[in-house]
């Protein structure tokens, strides 16, 4: 039976939820504030976690801060209820790592949708987690049949990063390459005003932060997971004595870095030439996944500041495609219907 904790300082609708949930066969626990919402949810660990905004002691941002902070509760799907509609509530939950919203008053549908909807989704990725295999191991592997990097994993764990954790910082001296098992990492800077443009992105299988250390100087860009990752810091010296002594292994590295190059400078060629409809086609087809769902989770603020276009624009851009049914969208979830008519979109575009 599936646990879902209730936050929500209002008795009424609290209990309503409760009757609700428990005629749909879930078990419910119940907190009436933020502050015994976090104990509570650190305690019992649910499925699924219903939460107000606006209540005493913490408010409903506050409770996901700190639950997105534990490694035991930062998976933990989160639906946010307000009764509160403004565009910047709504964003700001949505940016914090909520996956859903619901505004009062709600139909009874709506509740149940909304989390048998969250329920299905975070069981799907559970069962990724379980059968995907470890992107790092794999490579070895893979390139082990060519070259000895067998040296690179000894005694290595993967780290896990939080969404919105901070990898490394601009200015600071570089004692690790980085390699992504699970998850996407994004790269950027800000300029005097705060203001963000995103360098790169890069996903599972990827390595990054070598340029630093090759260029033997702090880094220029920092770095912060999109989404729950496990990435494998390779020592620094560990790594150049490799490169230096093995002439297999460094070409191996040149081909990435050249390819890396070669991509980056496509991506400068499509901001400057292409339409920003076919920037985010391409886009789109590069960051889903092939997998079973063909889901890429993603803000549209991230998104619109790696094609370079306003969000607003990125949005109309979306909606567009979800008319032409080649997309569908969940929160920060961009599902792809139709793979190869967005693909000769790309084309037309």
């Amino acid at each position: 039976m599936k646990k879902i904790l209730i936050i929500e300082d209002d008795k009424i609708i609290r209990g309503n939820m409760i009757e609700l949930l428990e005629l749909a066969g879930y078990a419910v626990e119940a907190a009436i504030n933020g502050k015994d919402g976090v104990e509570k949810a650190l305690s019992i660990i649910p499925d699924l976690i219903i939460c107000d905004i606006k209540m005493p002691k913490l408010d409903g941002y506050g409770v996901l801060h700190l639950l997105s902070k534990d490694d035991r509760t930062s998976g933990i799907p989160f639906i946010f209820v307000t009764a509160k509609n403004e565009r910047s509530d709504l964003r700001k939950g949505m940016e914090m790592g909520a996956d859903d919203y619901l505004s009062k008053p709600f139909e009874d549908t709506e509740l149940y949708s909304a989390v048998e909807a969250r329920l299905k989704k975070s069981s799907h990725k559970k069962n990724n987690m379980v059968h995907q295999p470890d992107k790092f191991k794999q490579f070895i592997e893979q390139a082990g049949k060519h070259i000895k990097l067998k040296t690179l994993t000894e005694g290595l764990e993967a780290d896990i990063f939080k969404t919105r954790d901070i990898i490394f910082r601009s200015d600071d001296f570089p004692h690790f390459i980085y390699f992504i098992d699970r998850g996407k990492v994004k790269t950027f800077r800000t300029n005097e005003e705060g203001k963000e443009f995103i360098v790169n992105l890069y996903k599972s299988g990827d390595f990054f932060g070598y340029q630093a250390i090759f260029e033997d100087r702090a880094y220029l860009k920092n770095a912060e997971a999109l989404e729950k990752s496990h990435i494998y810091k390779i020592p620094k010296d560990q790594f150049l004595g490799l490169i230096y002594k093995n002439q297999e292994v460094a070409a191996k590295l040149i081909q990435v870095i050249s390819k890396t190059l070669t991509e980056k400078e496509a991506e400068l060629v499509h901001i400057a030439y292409d339409s920003v409809r076919k920037r985010v086609a391409l886009k789109l087809l590069e960051i889903v996944p092939d997998s079973d769902d063909n889901v890429a989770s993603i803000s549209r603020t991230d998104f619109a500041a790696i094609i370079g276009t306003s969000t607003e624009t990125l949005v109309r851009t979306l909606t567009e495609l979800k008319n032409l049914k080649i997309i569908s969208t969940d929160g920060q979830d961009i599902t792809l219907l139709d793979k190869k008519k967005l693909s000769e979109l790309s084309k037309s575009w």
